[in-house]
């Protein structure tokens, strides 16, 4: 149990449940994304044998922001949209050199 403690506290939730809704997402969207990248790269033509520099550039251009959406979708279905909109932004904040994580 001291895992959920610490995982309350870093994500500044309180509840059990909350973290057990939050790590389904996270579940759901991962699922989601495998599925995704076998559809895209299928309709890109990308297979086993090509290069992994370029299965890796792929994913990053279309498997990555597909994930950060699922994300968002999966969140507002379960009624946690606020934390994984913060989840997000943060998350940006750490990937965009300039960005800031606070605003609208």
């Amino acid at each position: 149990m001291k895992i959920l403690q610490q995982l309350k506290s870093r994500w500044g939730i309180t509840s059990n449940w909350q973290v057990l809704v939050i790590l389904i997402v996270f579940a759901c969207t991962g699922f989601t994304a495998l599925y995704a990248r076998r559809f895209v790269f299928n309709l890109i033509g990308i297979i086993d044998t090509d290069p992994f520099w370029l299965k890796a550039v792929v994913w990053l251009v279309t498997i990555l922001p597909l994930y950060n959406i699922f994300l968002l979708i999966y969140g507002a279905l379960f009624g946690q949209f606020e934390f994984f909109w913060a989840f997000f932004k943060k998350m940006m904040s750490r990937m965009v050199p300039g960005k800031s994580g606070s605003g609208g």
